[in-house]
Parts: structure tokens; C-alpha cells; sequence
């Protein structure tokens, strides 16, 4: 990046947040939701593969890291020189096999490795780190993959599988008990061991949930507009005829 760029660029935040009222309003608390949305329209566009858009989001995204910076600049004192200096340090001290003397097999040692210096660094888990405002399902594939590292694993793919049926089984004979809590102790459970297979098989379940969920909306869509067509509503349709557009739809998406 152009430094006098970003510095310029700065320098504008800066502008705003002493000369525009709704700036100067804002606080960290104030803007975090908008931060989170910020980041999955980036997601959303990488998904789209729309590059143009992409770009835009990111300058977005990058307006929320320098706002953030000059809100706690504030109060706390840290600048956007300390930001940058404090994850330039990170990447050096995690990466000793690029800035260092560390051999390394390939891309598991490095992720074990990582792991082992953020325990150095003075966190007492392997766990800590991992959001609490994450969406669960992605959350707990970010548990997994960190207790993963460490050894903590099943061995075979087989035996997760197992472990997802036994936690469906549990899951059924929990629901004839009418214990809700228990219920939902169990529906937790079945995800969690979802999660698990879904990792063994190389795939990310937060991904593959959001493609299905895109899938849907698409195939529902075709279901509207085709009942539409025939000059109904919606609510004057019936299940036959919904399923039929239904199964027309699974042709197209």
C-alpha cells in the first residue's frame, strides 16, 4: 500500500470523527454490528466472485479497522501505527519458519505450530481465541480444528460417522422423554458431530450450510414466480402443487 495513501486516507477518518456530528457520536459499541456486517459482505462477494465488488467492500471494511483505531485513540491511546506493529510482531514471532531458523514439513506443522506460540504468548487454552459472536455452526468447526492440532482428534473418518449416528439415536429417544433442555442438548449434539464428519471430509460446514441456504432461496424463488405465473397467490396453492415446481426447480439450481 502507498503509505502517503493510507496516511491521507487516516487523515480523513480523523477529519470526519472531529467534523461530522454522526461521526463524532460513534463509539466502538455503536459501530461493532456494523463491522460484522461489513465482513460478510466481503465474505458475500468473494462468493459472488465479484471482484468489483470486492474491492469496494474491503475499502469498507478497512474504513471500520482505521475508525475503530481513531474511536480508541481516543480514550486508550493506541494509534494505527501501534495496530500495524502489533500484527507485524505477530506474523513475525508465528511464522519462525519464514523469519527464523524453524524447519517445517508443510502445512500442518505450521498450523501445530502456531497453536503451540499462541500458548506461549500466555493464553492457559488452545480454545481461547475463538469468538464468542461467531455463528455456532462455524464456531464449533474453529473448536475442532484447534483441539485438532494439539492431538486431540478422532483417528478415522469411520468412527466420527459412528459417532453421528449415535448422537441422531440419542437424539430421537430424547425427544419421547419431554425434556426440552435435553432436547436441545441432543439436537447441539448431532450438529456438533456434523461438524466433526463434515471436517474429516474436508469440508467447511459453514460454507457448505450457506450454499444450501442460497440453493433454497433459489429453488423456493422458482416456486413463487411459477405459481404466480399460473395467476395465483401463494397462499392459495397447495403442497402437490408447490412440489411439483419444487422438483422443476431442482432441473435449474
Amino acid at each position: 500500500m502507498n503509505g502517503n495513501k493510507f496516511n491521507e486516507f487516516v487523515e480523513i477518518v480523523k477529519r470526519l470523527r472531529k467534523e461530522c456530528p454522526w461521526d463524532r457520536e460513534q463509539t466502538n459499541d455503536s459501530i461493532k454490528a456494523a463491522t460484522i456486517e461489513e465482513a460478510y459482505e466481503v465474505v458475500e462477494s468473494i462468493e459472488k466472485k465479484n471482484y468489483k465488488e470486492l474491492k469496494s467492500e474491503l475499502g469498507d471494511l478497512l474504513l471500520h479497522v482505521v475508525f475503530h483505531t481513531v474511536i480508541a485513540s481516543e480514550k486508550s491511546g493506541f494509534t494505527i501505527d501501534d495496530v500495524i506493529d502489533s500484527i507485524t510482531g505477530k506474523l513475525i514471532r508465528r511464522h519462525p519458519h519464514v523469519f527464523g531458523e524453524v524447519k517445517v514439513s508443510g502445512s500442518e506443522e505450521v498450523k501445530k505450530n502456531w497453536e503451540e506460540i499462541k500458548l506461549s504468548e500466555g493464553r492457559e487454552s488452545v480454545l481461547e481465541g475463538v469468538p464468542e459472536m461467531l455463528p455456532a455452526l462455524q464456531r464449533a468447526h474453529r473448536l475442532q480444528e484447534k483441539a485438532a492440532k494439539v492431538g486431540f482428534d478422532w483417528e478415522k473418518k469411520e468412527d466420527v460417522w459412528k459417532k453421528v449416528i449415535e448422537e441422531i439415536e440419542e437424539m430421537h429417544r430424547s425427544e419421547s422423554e419431554g425434556n426440552y433442555d435435553k432436547l436441545e442438548d441432543e439436537v447441539g449434539d448431532v450438529f456438533f458431530a456434523m461438524v466433526n464428519y463434515s471436517r474429516f471430509l474436508g469440508v467447511n460446514p459453514e460454507n457448505a450450510l450457506r450454499r444450501t441456504n442460497n440453493k433454497f432461496i433459489n429453488r423456493f424463488s422458482y416456486v413463487e414466480s411459477r405459481i404466480k405465473e399460473s395467476g395465483k397467490k401463494l397462499k392459495d396453492s397447495n403442497l402437490t402443487e408447490m412440489d411439483k415446481f419444487w422438483e422443476e426447480s431442482k432441473r435449474m439450481f
